[in-house]
């Protein structure tokens, strides 16, 4: 893998992360939205480990 992608990989799993600690800081956090995004999050952390 080139590092320009793995790079792009790590920058969206950073980003996924920082969606997740913003929704669990709300008053009322979506719990649908905070499971999706951590699925979305488990499968960059494999395609980066891969």
């Amino acid at each position: 893998m080139d590092t320009q992608h793995l790079q792009s990989l790590q920058q969206k799993h950073a980003a996924i992360d920082r969606k997740i600690h913003e929704e669990q800081q709300r008053p009322a956090p979506d719990a649908y939205r905070i499971s999706s995004l951590k699925k979305q999050k488990l499968r960059l952390k494999e395609e980066i480990t891969h």
